[in-house]
């Protein structure tokens, strides 16, 4: 992939119920390069009628959005906690001349008007277990009584498990359609509250509620704050644990946490720039969020976190120092196009003479980009199961 092809937006056609519909898709956008089943198996089967309210959490390219406005619904809000995706939507409504539709960055209901009351409300599900309950929890709490719930996803990615889960909450439920190992599920609210309470007992359906995680990084405690669907949301990983003891950050340093996380990395670097400004950025709000939660929790002053599509939010800046542990997974499929563009957005960034630091699974092809890009690269750590790159940027 050449350097400037991953932020360029595309679109394509498809077909619902006969009628042709534009999704907007990019490199690292959910289902980037192929046609979703679920979306499809959701924009075929969301049941609209004129004038309803029909949010879709989760939305990823936006498409149940467009069908459901041309439905004629009245009001339609989509919700997605990354960033590319909330793009993707508001690309998507665009392109299919939706201008009723609203696109929101937050996970599920947190970020939608607190009075609101829907009439559907659809999910792509995540995989996330805990992640896919809050949705769950949000749409049984937002639809009004009689309203509809439907859910859309593969057995692969617990499809069969959010069943049984819809159907404690609403009493009931429905296998819609099905395609290959995809399928489709409505629920009807028929009373203000879930028929079952089981397995509704945790503490991280509320938005605001945090997973505290003690971290014993390069010698120092440090209390790390996260939410599930986050990477690694329940304990520090073994890559985030071995770059943080092998890389090299000098005071004063400028340090950009790219990818952040819940911004372990970033948080250790500020240790050992002491109090050098810190920018993390992640393209998913709730990475932010809790990044936000860890550097205040433990004392980092000088930092920002934003939400970002690798490093746009800050290319016109400079830093002394990147540190990443870029994703290579979006879904369930390997997308290496994400990860070299982290290697190329981390070389854009870099003053002349700053150093990258890279975590990444040895296996992964990572060494012929960065030597590419930079004009060198080196190797801080070769371990059984994990790599530390390292590379310097020189005067172009």
């Amino acid at each position: 992939m050449n350097e400037t092809a991953y932020r360029e937006w595309r679109t394509y056609s498809v077909k619902v119920a006969g009628q042709s519909y534009e999704i907007a898709t990019k490199a690292g956008a959910f289902a980037h390069g192929r046609l979703d089943p679920a979306t499809l198996l959701l924009a075929e089967h969301v049941g609209v009628k004129e004038g309803d309210t029909v949010v879709h959490l989760n939305c990823g390219n936006g498409l149940v959005g467009a069908v459901a406005s041309a439905g004629r619904a009245g009001r339609v809000l989509l919700t997605d906690r990354n960033i590319v995706s909330v793009e993707a939507a508001r690309r998507t409504l665009a392109a299919n001349g939706v201008t009723d539709g609203e696109v929101f960055l937050g996970h599920g209901a947190y970020a939608l008007p607190k009075d609101l009351q829907a009439d559907s409300v659809a999910i792509r599900i995540p995989q996330e277990r805990l992640a896919l309950l809050q949705l769950l929890v949000d749409a049984f709490k937002i639809l009004k009584v009689g309203g509809r719930c439907y859910i859309a996803g593969a057995t692969n990615e617990g499809i069969k498990t959010a069943a049984g889960t819809i159907e404690k909450l609403f009493g009931n439920a429905r296998v819609l359609a099905r395609d290959s190992s995809h399928r489709v599920i409505s629920a009807v609210k028929r009373t203000t509250t879930p028929v079952s309470a089981e397995g509704l007992d945790s503490l991280f359906l509320e938005s605001n509620a945090f997973n505290e995680l003690d971290a014993t990084l390069r010698g120092r405690q440090y209390t790390m704050y996260s939410r599930p669907g986050v990477f690694s949301w329940d304990h520090i990983d073994e890559a985030t644990t071995i770059l943080a003891d092998v890389m090299q950050v000098q005071a004063g340093d400028s340090v950009l946490d790219l990818g952040c996380g819940c911004g372990a990395l970033g948080i250790v670097a500020a240790s050992l720039s002491g109090g050098g400004p810190l920018t993390m950025v992640d393209a998913d709000v709730e990475a932010v969020r809790s990044a936000t939660r860890s550097a205040d929790a433990n004392g980092v002053v000088n930092y920002r976190a934003l939400t970002s599509d690798v490093a746009t939010a800050v290319l016109d800046e400079r830093f002394d120092v990147v540190v990443t542990n870029p994703p290579f997974h979006v879904g369930k499929t390997t997308d290496l196009n994400v990860p070299m563009q982290f290697i190329s957005d981390a070389w854009e960034v870099l003053v002349h003479g700053g150093r990258l630091f890279l975590v990444a699974n040895r296996t992964l092809p990572y060494e012929r980009t960065i030597k590419h890009r930079f004009g060198n690269v080196a190797t801080l750590h070769d371990g059984p199961r994990f790599k530390v790159l390292t590379a310097t940027r020189g005067i172009d």
